[in-house]
């Protein structure tokens, strides 16, 4: 019984030690987004051809709406999507003269850096969208509809996010059995770690007011496929308003996700966001520029 009992207390040694080893490396591994930009990444071209200083978010708005599109090898997808946007766009400028908008092209190399995009809109709103297209961007007004529907909105901010969970019984029927787990695997570690009350984290369609996307973007801190939870679990810390709102979505084929080792790092990802929060060696940011 006594062998037993040493067992046991071996057994609670180690796991204690095992979670102050990681704790530790949580926090020893941390980093912060770097939103120093080169040189020539602090100029775009005017349509006459003049160098112009790229705009920031702490700057007044000076167009309705910013359209940031993270893209990532996207030669083949992107130009069915922006075609589709820009007719989207231009037609609802002809309808309603006083509307501007822009679209930022965010060019990733290897990582993410749609912060550096959002943080350089000139947007009353900042709507995220994925190159490929998968959601109509007529659905726009959807998630503009669940956006003024949020009320109160404190210090103007605002989300709304684009959802897929109405049509995941269908996708269930259409998987195999393994990518099912892999989903739902996802989906509880999204809620125990980091996220609760959103069904959809991962939907590339994402509405921000201006005042939103400034506070969210500025304490962003991971790059790859799970910084959308990480920008909500922000917005849940901040208490800014969320809403869901159900889009169309088609599949689009040419995806950089693959399965296993994409969800294998996203659940990393997710398990860092906890315990580098946790452990503060990541904080809420103050809003920050860009130099």
């Amino acid at each position: 019984m006594d062998f037993l009992c040493e067992i046991v207390q071996a057994l609670v040694a180690l796991a204690a030690l095992s979670v102050i080893v990681v704790l530790i490396i949580a926090h020893v591994t941390a980093e912060m987004v770097t939103l120093t930009r080169h040189e020539k990444e602090k100029y775009f071209l005017t349509v006459t051809g003049e160098k112009e200083l790229f705009p920031s978010l702490h700057d007044a708005s000076s167009r309705e709406l910013s359209v940031v599109i993270p893209a990532y090898n996207e030669e083949l997808r992107m130009p069915v999507m922006l075609d589709e946007a820009t007719e989207y766009l231009e037609n609802r400028q002809k309808q309603q003269p006083s509307f501007t908008y822009e679209v930022i092209v965010v060019d990733d190399g290897s990582k993410d850096k749609t912060t550096e995009g959002a943080l350089s809109s000139r947007g009353k709103l900042i709507l995220m969208a994925d190159a490929d297209g998968a959601t109509k961007f007529a659905d726009i007004e959807k998630v503009e509809a669940g956006l003024n529907a949020l009320n109160p909105k404190p210090e103007n901010m605002a989300i709304s996010c684009g959802s897929r969970a109405h049509l995941e019984q269908d996708s269930v029927a259409q998987r195999s059995m393994f990518r099912t787990f892999l989903m739902y695997g996802f989906h509880f570690l999204v809620w125990f770690f980091c996220v609760r009350g959103i069904k959809d984290t991962q939907c590339g369609f994402k509405l921000f007011t201006r005042e939103a996307a400034l506070k969210t973007f500025s304490s962003l801190h991971v790059e790859r496929w799970a910084f959308d939870v990480e920008l909500l679990y922000i917005a849940q810390c901040f208490k800014i308003p969320i809403a869901e709102v159900a889009v169309n979505w088609t599949e689009i084929e040419g995806s950089k996700l693959v399965p296993f080792w994409s969800w294998l790092q996203m659940g990393r990802d997710l398990f860092f966001i906890r315990m580098r929060y946790f452990t503060r060696a990541w904080k809420l940011q103050s809003a920050r520029k860009t130099d």
